[in-house]
């Protein structure tokens, strides 16, 4: 096989040439990968090849070695794995070589490559000499800027794959001198230096050590505030995106450098191109957000005295607020054109918002100068400044300090909706739903919307949504915390009911607006129109509800006689649909809060057969809010919705299987769940199917193990509900869930994810065994003795740690008093001789939280009548 010229043909404008030359590339890397690995890096090798081909090698290198897929990704790295030492050898040699073309697109490619490979082999310690190789190529007297180029850029992107543990502190040294030279201005060129920014910012995590001793970072700080002022923007860029990843990582060593950091990146943000002013404001966003984070967990932890909380934000205050202030007054003329656009003026309204919640009241009164001093100035980008700025500081402030600003410019905020600048219109309702979101709390008293203004703000609504599309998505928005304000507010949600009937039309009309490209107007009406409903007084307007009801399945229905002749029309009509099955799942939760249950079963066949339909169609987000829908349908018709299971069951157990969008897989098991509460034991002849695609599921390396948890806790819904029936089940799933109890004790915890990952595993468990022994607590909990220790053992090791969270306690807590519930006399042995339980229901009985010292004191009680008995 000529592989240039098949490369070539995969490029060809003739189809079938074009499906017959990839055919040959799929089945060479099949059955000959180790031939196919030496053709394509040997292709990429030859500066007397075709570009084109080169390119190609080295796309397809790099396909052959990863995936997003994490099972595909294992299925590449075990390949590679297993091909002779000898070919990667050869491989490797290839791909070095060619970091020295002056081609840049086959060194680029190169670069991409060898970090792939580095990726699998320097975490199980293989190629030791890559890295020695890569630096010597930075230290050759006669290294062309092309090879120096494309060796940091494969440093760069080395580190980018690998993880900080992986490399030793003397080649971590290493990297970072080199990396460090790279960036001399002196000695190198522009190409080369801003490979080595790039460099440095894939490094500076592997840096700790280096960053902990002064005189290392002091030289590293210097080199990076030279670099960023650069006369090259793509380097000035490039160093201040290091600043912001400097400002992350290593906060707590920043104090020494915030003077010329400020300088740095106040310059940049006035007077540098945008690209470079953006990085210069992320800085800030960066430092607010560490600050912010440090405050949450002081307030968590009790502790308000953190000794790393340096206060940057509050002392930088009187200079940063007007750095971030003349940002919002560069507006770009067709922002409101382009849903994408990412300018000064949104970065630096962006981040004064972060700076309002750090800070809190202390910005308030360096910014309503501002506000007042533009509000009312002729040019609309001073209008829309203030009102951007009015908006961003409106979280954090306390409601003491914010209420009399909002309540003193809320008529003029509600009357510059007709503003004749379609910006301020925009930023003004944007505005106002701030204001909803954050100063609108009926129940607490406080709220710029009272009875008396409420008509005129509706009629300000009611008109400004038929303003231009992205004014009126805006005012969905507003609209949107105007109704969350009154939820859960009982008789006072009433205030809203003579609106509804206005609201749900206006709703309606903008989600059918033909004016709009933007899908996010369809969709901002629809969720808008959910929380009006949600949050509405169902005795004021259950009639209103049916009625919307109705125009929504009628609207779901024609969904399916639409055109559909290309892509962009399937994803229109699935988005539209999805959006519907919201709706109706929203009405149906509504109408289950209603004693009369006549409404749900005069709709529910209707309701049915659509979303039967919707299941036809081949759309996962569809299939997500149709499973959704059908689990409020089930809770709210109970044992009436045994009717459709005949029909529905076949497309709960697809949805149980459908790894691939395990979004609704896991949907799936929830309406498992609720499906076992609303049938009862009438659910028992679907059991077999279920049970065995949840025991599928849990063993499946495929799925996403976010669903795990809750297919636990779901085989415990369906123990409880079945009881005795469960029997069958427990030879296959009590050793499940022991393999599961054993994974989290091997369970490494490197970030917080993790670690919330592990507690939501745990307390599945815990749940799962609940549902069982409850289950079999009458008639069969002989079942369950010989698992009686290996359960009691697990809760003690658990909790026993000071890791776990409040759920995990409560469920484990309400696991060991189910075992001594179902079990008696039989585990009165193994509590006799712990005295774990003793020392846990103590310390329960003693908590804050008044659910689990209930369920303590129940568990103290039945473990007591155990030990008596």
């Amino acid at each position: 096989m000529d592989i240039t010229e098949v490369l070539l043909a995969t490029q060809s404008h003739d189809g079938q040439i074009r499906n017959v030359a990839e055919g040959n590339i799929k089945q060479f890397e099949e059955q000959s990968f180790p031939q196919f690995l030496l053709a394509l890096s040997a292709e990429l090798a030859k500066d007397n090849k075709p570009p084109v081909s080169r390119r190609l090698a080295g796309i397809l290198l790099k396909n052959s070695l990863d995936a997003n897929d994490l099972v595909r990704k294992e299925k590449c790295t075990q390949r590679w794995i297993s091909v002779d030492p000898a070919i990667k050898s050869q491989v490797k040699g290839s791909l070095l070589m060619t970091l020295g073309s002056p081609v840049s697109d086959a060194h680029r490619s190169s670069s991409q490559v060898i970090a792939k490979i580095a990726s699998i082999e320097i975490p199980l310690q293989g190629w030791p000499e890559l890295i020695v190789s890569l630096l010597g190529n930075m230290t050759k007297p006669d290294a062309s800027p092309s090879l120096k180029q494309a060796t940091l850029d494969a440093i760069g992107y080395v580190c980018e794959e690998i993880s900080p543990k992986d490399l030793e502190q003397d080649q971590v040294n290493a990297v970072l001198t080199a990396v460090v030279q790279g960036m001399n201005h002196v000695e190198n060129s522009s190409g080369v230096r801003l490979a080595a920014v790039k460099a440095l910012y894939n490094a500076l995590d592997f840096a700790e050590t280096n960053f902990q001793n002064e005189s290392e970072r002091n030289y590293i700080m210097k080199v990076v505030c030279e670099t960023a002022v650069s006369k090259e923007a793509d380097i000035r860029k490039a160093a201040f995106e290091c600043l912001v990843s400097i400002a992350s990582t290593y906060y707590d060593l920043l104090e020494p450098y915030m003077q010329t950091l400020f300088e740095l990146t106040a310059n940049a943000a006035r007077a540098d191109e945008e690209q470079v002013a953006l990085q210069a404001i992320e800085f800030w966003s960066t430092i607010c957000d560490e600050e912010v984070a440090i405050q949450e967990d002081a307030e968590e932890s009790g502790d308000v005295s953190s000794a790393c909380h340096f206060h940057f934000i509050e002392k930088a205050l009187p200079l940063l607020v007007p750095m971030l202030l003349e940002t919002l007054l560069k507006q770009e003329e067709d922002q409101d054109e382009d849903d994408g656009i990412w300018n000064i003026s949104m970065a630096g309204g962006t981040c004064l918002g972060l700076v309002a919640t750090a800070v809190k009241d202390a910005i308030v009164p360096l910014v309503m100068p501002f506000i007042e001093g533009n509000i009312t100035k002729s040019d609309w980008h001073s209008r829309e400044a203030a009102t951007f700025a009015f908006g961003s500081i409106l979280e954090g402030p306390s409601v003491e300090k914010l209420a009399p600003l909002v309540h003193a410019g809320f008529d003029f905020l509600l009357n510059a909706t007709k503003d004749q600048n379609n910006h301020v219109r925009e930023t003004t309702a944007w505005a106002l739903s701030r204001a909803f979101e954050f100063l609108h709390s009926p129940t607490s008293g406080v709220s710029v919307v009272t009875n008396a203004n409420l008509p005129h703000v509706i009629e300000i609504m009611l008109t400004s949504i038929k303003d231009s599309p992205n004014v009126a998505e805006k005012i969905c928005g507003a609209l949107y915390f105007l109704a969350h304000g009154y939820e859960n507010a009982g008789s006072m949600s009433s205030v809203l009911s003579p609106y509804f009937g206005q609201l749900v039309s206006a709703l309606l009309a903008t989600a059918d607006r033909s004016d709009s490209n933007n899908s996010r107007l369809c969709a901002s009406a629809y969720e808008t129109l959910n929380e009006i409903v949600r949050c509405s007084s169902i005795a004021d307007t259950l009639n209103m509800i049916v009625l919307l009801l109705q125009e929504i399945l009628k609207r779901l229905n024609q969904t399916f006689e639409f055109q559909i002749t290309s892509s962009e029309d399937k994803e229109k009509q699935s988005d539209l649909q999805a959006l519907l099955c919201g709706v109706v799942q929203v009405i149906l939760q509504k109408f289950s809060n209603c004693d009369d249950k006549s409404v749900i079963i005069q709709f529910a066949d209707q309701i049915m057969v659509l979303f039967l339909r919707v299941f036809s169609c081949d759309s996962s987000n569809v299939h997500e809010e149709a499973m959704l829908a059908i689990g409020a349908l089930a809770y709210a018709t109970g044992p009436e919705f045994v009717k459709y299971m005949p029909e529905f069951h076949k497309y709960l157990e697809m949805g149980l299987q459908n790894f691939g969008a395990y979004q609704v897989c896991c949907v799936s098991v929830g309406v498992v769940a609720d499906i076992c509460r609303a049938l009862d034991d009438k659910v028992l002849p679907y059991c077999d199917a279920i049970m065995s695609a949840l025991l599928k599921d849990l063993s499946s390396p495929e799925l996403h193990r976010s669903v795990k948890p809750p297919i636990l806790s779901c085989i415990g819904d369906i123990a409880l509900t079945i009881g005795e029936n469960f029997e069958k089940y427990v030879p296959y799933t009590v050793p499940m869930l022991q393999g599961a109890a054993e994974l989290c004790s091997r369970m490494d915890l490197p970030d917080d994810d993790s670690t919330e990952y592990k507690n939501e595993l745990r307390r599945s468990i815990f749940e799962a065994y609940s549902g069982i022994l409850q289950g079999v607590k009458n008639s069969k909990s002989e079942l369950m003795v010989p698992y009686a220790s290996h359960i009691f053992q697990f809760a003690e090791l658990v909790l026993r740690e000071t890791s776990r969270d409040e759920g995990l306690t409560k469920a484990g807590v309400a696991l060991v008093g189910d075992l001594a519930d179902a079990l008696g006399p039989s585990i009165k042995l193994l509590l006799k001789n712990s005295n774990f339980h003793s020392e846990l229901l103590g310390r329960c009985s003693q908590s804050d939280d008044e659910q689990l010292r209930e369920t303590a004191s129940w568990v103290q009680g039945v473990i007591s009548r155990v030990l008596v008995s």
